[in-house]
């Protein structure tokens, strides 16, 4: 059927005369249906189940429902009275005070299967909907997009059912579009809507899925069926179990669908004409588009669901949906790993500009991040919070951790996609401070939770410990939600809620959430297992176009994986050694150049150092210099360059100087231990090549070889009788460098000398001017003369 048939269709569908089809069961709604259920129940019904079934607080007990009202109430679908007006409901309007050309509509996909975190989503959508069309003065129509597989647990399903069949949505039209084949106890989620629409080869029914039906399932149907008044009991019952016998009957009052087992009774009470036992033709007993359409339940056949909106007289340009919902996604990936920090957020926030100028309708931020930056953070947010979601779905893909200010980045997306065991929120790399920062921090969270209609009491919970989050309970309809006492008292039926239990997560600390239980509270929309499972989520077949990054970005994220920054530190140290161990600048400064000039240049472009950790650094290693080679056995500088030295390292692999909590004190414990191996292999490295180095072909001109033990014994012996008087005025060779101690060479003699002056290079000849015991101070020839 083309798009422009649907009104031809629909206004002859209403105009029918079978159940379902005729126009008055199908233009009345509400107190009417169930005044009529009313006086067809029996008196032995008791007012409290009556009261039950009335306000949707719970499934019936399955004897009652069997044995008692519901049955008879039905009649086996018994044709009701004409729906009357919908009655303003908090968040619509009358359809009085909206005229027909003042339509808004919302399409919400349904993705199966139902849980409590998708009833949560769903009403919390519908909410905001129904909010912006009141301030609209504007009619809103609601159009669910279901899906069957796989299937949803019953319980589920009937408290969704309830929500869209209760007094809450009166003011409001809700249409169930049935595009493929729809099973499971979603179907009964479309029973709860005003109409159903269908695809001409969609298919409906099998709500059981093949198992057993329990008496409290079809207890359940019946109570939707009956709600609504949009599919006959019987019918609903149908849809339950395609096997359960089902008449079409032809009466003077018209067309009436009765269960068999009932028909001797209402033959008994009126003359009853053609009879047709119902048998569904779709596979496992669901009903085909057309039967559904023959037999009333679907008002009329659609090729979209923007088709179907069209038909409740939405124009085109007031409609809301999942841009996922008008075909292929266009589909992106941006990357958002490591601390945050001023370079990265405008990274992020320069390629989703990209992408939206290309057309992507489908951005997933694979984000693994501790955090970092809030003010960067909320800068990536608000980015992502001002897409139109109609034209790009975002999608936030935590596969490890999204801690302290990062989990602001994932709130701002459309969807929340974690893994089980990953950490949303909690303690992270920056720890808010009390005052200004922390309170306008918190408000532009709040914000950017009720811009994606996520709980703003979790969102603050996440970031501020300060913030107490319980579960309420709505005592007039069961809903559930998350709350801060002090978001409660001010709701506008904040009487209503009951709390429940103790807070969620350590009191005084961020709340920190696993996927299971992000999903749980309802802020993360499902938990996978690994991207391939978050691809088959939105029905995507390849994978999302990574944004390429530069190769400066790919080599960041290497260096400053631990394993690289442990091996660049043990590098840097081992190569200094050998340097200061050979004359003039070689090739073991300049690898140790390298190797520290890496570690620092990824960590300051990661967000981790800055221009304070990169002087530290530059300032320890001349106060080492100056110990080495000018102030000898001082200690001062040796000490305090080593010292400078350590916490340039340390403050170069975090963000933070001081840890303030739990997941900062295991950062600073890891760096440590990082830097401790470092130190460990270092000085393991220095002694094998102090060993076998001198002595390696072509690799033995790079380290002067140590010298004999009968050496080292000869010298000993001699230094300790100070027997250096014979040396005065000889002239020798300098075996080291004399910067300004060393060693020279007289003759056979082997001795610790000190330079009078200049630096000495090695090679050089050199001449005794003073012994003083032990001390041979020497001067290179040339000034000796």
């Amino acid at each position: 059927m083309a798009a422009g048939d649907v009104q031809e269709s629909l206004i002859s569908g209403r105009g029918a005369t079978e159940w379902g089809g005729n126009s008055a069961c199908h233009a009345w709604l509400g107190w009417g249906t169930i005044l009529a259920v009313a006086t067809v129940l029996p008196v032995v019904l008791s007012a409290a189940v009556w009261a039950q079934a009335e306000g949707g607080g719970g499934p019936l007990p399955a004897n009652q429902a069997e044995a008692g009202g519901i049955a008879q109430a039905e009649k086996a679908g018994e044709q009701q009275p004409p729906r009357a007006e919908a009655r303003p409901a908090a968040g619509g309007v009358a359809r009085g005070q909206a005229g027909q050309d003042n339509r808004v509509g919302r399409v919400i996909r349904v993705a199966a299967p139902i849980t409590d975190s998708t009833i949560r989503r769903v009403r919390r959508q519908i909410e905001s909907f129904l909010r912006r069309a009141k301030q609209n003065n504007a009619w809103p129509v609601l159009v669910l997009d279901l899906e069957g597989e796989p299937p949803s647990e019953f319980g589920q399903a009937l408290d969704l059912a309830r929500y869209l069949s209760g007094q809450q949505l009166s003011g409001a039209t809700t249409v169930a579009y049935v595009r493929g084949k729809l099973s499971g106890h979603a179907v009964l989620v479309a029973i709860a809507c005003e109409e159903i629409i269908m695809h001409e080869d969609g298919e409906l029914g099998d709500g059981a899925g093949g198992n057993a039906v329990e008496p409290l399932m079809r207890a359940g149907y019946r109570e939707i069926a009956e709600r609504r008044g949009s599919v006959p009991a019987a019918l609903a019952l149908l849809l339950l179990d395609g096997t359960t016998p089902v008449v079409r009957v032809e009466t003077e009052a018209g067309v009436r669908y009765q269960l068999q087992s009932e028909l001797e009774q209402l033959r008994a009470e009126r003359a009853v004409g053609k009879e047709e036992l119902l048998k569904p033709s779709g596979e496992r007993g669901r009903l085909t588009a057309q039967q559904a359409r023959q037999w009333g339940v679907a008002a009329l056949l659609a090729p979209d669901h923007l088709a179907a909106v069209k038909a409740e007289g939405v124009p085109p340009d007031a409609v809301e949906a999942d841009p996922g919902l008008e075909g292929e996604w266009r589909t992106a990936r941006i990357d958002v790993r490591g601390a945050i920090s001023s370079g990265l957020a405008g990274r992020v926030q320069r390629l989703i500009s990209e992408q939206r100028e290309q057309g992507v309708t489908f951005i997933c931020i694979w984000l693994d991040s501790p955090g970092g930056s809030p003010a960067d953070s909320l800068n990536v947010a608000n980015a992502l919070a001002g897409l139109n979601a109609q034209e790009c779905w975002t999608v936030a893909y935590i596969p490890r951790e999204a801690r302290g200010d990062a989990a602001i980045i994932a709130l701002a997306c459309d969807d929340i996609v974690m893994g089980g065991t990953a950490v949303l929120g909690g303690p992270g790399a920056y720890a808010l401070q009390d005052g200004d920062e922390l309170r306008v921090t918190v408000e532009a969270v709040r914000d950017v939770a009720e811009q994606k209609m996520r709980s703003p009491s979790l969102a603050a919970a996440l970031i501020d410990g300060s913030v107490a989050v319980y579960r309420y309970t709505r005592q007039t309809d069961g809903a559930v939600e998350y709350y801060s006492e002090q978001d409660v008292r001010e709701l506008p039926d904040a009487a209503d809620w009951q709390r429940e239990g103790r807070p969620l997560g350590e009191p005084g600390k961020p709340l920190r959430l696993s996927g299971n239980k992000a999903a749980e509270l309802g802020l993360a929309r499902e938990v996978v297992e690994n991207f391939a499972e978050l691809k088959a989520l939105y029905g995507l077949e390849n994978d999302p176009t990574l944004v390429e990054r530069g190769w400066a970005d790919v080599l960041v994220d290497a260096l400053n994986s631990p394993s690289v920054a442990w091996f660049l530190l043990v590098v840097g140290a081992v190569a200094l050694y050998i340097e200061l161990q050979t004359p003039g600048v070689g090739v073991g400064g300049l690898v140790s150049a390298v190797c520290f000039v890496l570690f620092f240049w990824s960590a300051f472009l990661g967000g981790t150092a800055g221009w304070l950790e990169v002087l530290l650094f530059a300032l320890g290693v001349v106060c080492l210099l100056l110990e080495v080679f000018v102030f000898p056995g001082f200690g001062v500088f040796g000490v305090g360059g080593a010292l400078l030295v350590l916490l340039s390292l340390i403050l170069a692999s975090q963000t933070f100087i001081l840890p303030q909590n739990e997941y900062q004190m295991e950062r600073l414990r890891n760096t440590l231990l990082m830097i401790a191996g470092a130190g460990a292999a270092a000085v393991l490295v220095v002694a094998l090549v102090r060993r076998y180095l001198p002595h390696a072909p072509l690799l033995n001109r790079m380290l002067l070889a140590p010298p004999s033990q009968e050496e080292l014994q000869s010298l000993s012996q001699r230094e300790a009788l100070a027997q250096f008087g014979h040396l005065l005025g000889a002239v020798g060779t300098a075996v080291t460098p004399l910067v300004p101690g060393g060693k020279a060479r007289f003759g056979e003699e082997l001795v610790d000398v000190v330079a009078n002056g200049d630096f000495i290079d090695r090679g050089q000849e050199v001449a005794v001017v003073e012994v003083r015991g032990s001390r041979v101070v020497v001067q290179a020839r040339s000034a000796a003369t």
